[in-house]
């Protein structure tokens, strides 16, 4: 047999960039995901005059602060983390005050190779992420996915959206339909898609001076709209349309006229495969 004089070498650079991000990352410690926290991310990058404000995080849960995600922020880190407060301060069966996260500043060069996706399968490696598959970071997935049925394990299932929050920034006194909608889409946690209609200028609400949950606001408005509109709280946020009688698949509530009932949402098996997106969380009007 001939002696071997030639062979191959693969050096792989991504596999080296996920080790050292992930390492960089358990070196940190986790913080209070908080409003002041966030703010002192803009204030540092300030100061240390960052070239990039895009890069990678952890959310950790609990009081063992078990690593429950992992995603990447294309715009500044603290508006991403921002939107994932704003969600979780929004829903049923969690508490904003059992979240902690860590974040790396990643140059813009390095986007290209995903960093997010490097460490996924870093940490994939020693552990389950949960939500990295089961929904959590996704946008809005428009009104062709309401009548999706959800797995069993999807984030909106185990925690759903809370009616009973308070809409934030709602002034008090008469203003039109059409006005009330859009200070309702702006002060609530999560998503509220509606279809716009010229007839909602034209019909005037009253908001009382006491503040007012998500379920109070919509008892209003579902007063105020025309017979063949309903609201529709699912899951994970909440649709107003002209479809009165239409019922959705993970609808827990509706709001139709004077009457308010409540249903059972249907769910599919859990598994770990749930498509989830790292796009920014921008809701649609």
């Amino acid at each position: 047999m001939a002696d071997q004089f030639s062979d191959q070498f693969r050096l792989s650079i991504t596999k080296a960039l996920g080790d050292q991000l992930a390492d960089a990352l358990d070196n940190l410690t986790p913080a209070p995901l908080t409003q002041d926290n966030l703010d002192a991310l803009d204030e540092r990058a300030k100061i240390e005059k960052l070239q990039s404000r895009s890069g990678v995080y952890q959310l950790h849960r609990g009081p063992d602060q078990d690593l429950v995600y992992v995603g990447k922020a294309d715009k500044p880190l603290s508006s991403r983390l921002g939107n994932h407060l704003r969600k979780i301060s929004g829903r049923r069966g969690i508490s904003i005050d059992e979240m902690t996260f860590k974040c790396l500043y990643v140059a813009e060069d390095f986007s290209a190779v995903a960093p997010e996706k490097l460490l996924i399968k870093e940490y994939k490696k020693s552990g389950h992420i949960p939500w990295n598959a089961n929904g959590f970071g996704n946008k809005d997935p428009g009104q062709r996915r309401d009548s999706t049925v959800l797995k069993a394990n999807h984030f909106d299932m185990l925690f759903p959206i809370d009616l009973g929050c308070a809409v934030e920034k709602l002034t008090p006194g008469e203003r039109s339909l059409h006005d009330l909608l859009q200070q309702i889409k702006q002060g609530l946690k999560y998503n509220f898609r509606y279809k716009e209609s010229a007839q909602f200028k034209n019909i005037a609400v009253e908001v009382p001076e006491y503040e007012m949950t998500a379920d109070g606001v919509f008892e209003l408005v579902a007063r105020a709209l025309p017979p063949s509109w309903q609201i529709s709280a699912l899951m994970g946020y909440v649709i107003m349309y002209d479809d009165r009688g239409k019922d959705y698949a993970s609808a827990w509530r509706y709001y139709r006229g004077d009457e308010v009932f409540d249903a059972q949402p249907a769910s599919k098996a859990a598994d770990d495969a749930t498509e989830d997106s790292e796009e920014d969380e921008d809701d649609e009007a």
